[in-house]
């Protein structure tokens, strides 16, 4: 790892972690969507873009920025573990369980998606 590795994941997370935090706040307020649509959303879309950057042959510059930095900081394993550990807490256990399987189909569907539109 050198130092240009580590400016470029600072300058791609700089970007993608407010990038995180305006599409959930959009969601919530133009459509009122819940806190784990918006976990959702970014997770599935940066597995869109992830599947892309790999399956379209970025350099390792551009995995390095967009890959590790803004998809890194975009994408949120955390709070959607926060969400379904709520969910099951205050007893809806099927809506955490949708969500856990809606996250890994999806965003495992939108990485292969992007992987094989990029190919």
């Amino acid at each position: 790892m050198t130092a240009t590795h580590a400016l470029l994941v600072a300058l791609g997370g700089a970007v993608g972690a407010p990038a995180r935090l305006l599409v959930g706040h959009w969601l919530r307020t133009r459509w009122s969507a819940v806190p784990p649509a918006g976990t959702l959303a970014v997770n599935v879309g940066g597995s869109l873009l992830l599947g892309l950057l790999v399956g379209g042959g970025a350099g390792p510059g551009w995995l390095t920025l967009l890959g590790t930095g803004f998809c890194g900081a975009f994408t949120t394993f955390s709070t959607l573990a926060l969400e379904v550990w709520e969910a099951v807490e205050d007893g809806r256990r099927a809506e955490a369980a949708a969500v856990v399987g809606l996250s890994l189909v999806l965003g495992l569907g939108a990485a292969a998606l992007g992987y094989a539109l990029a190919s």
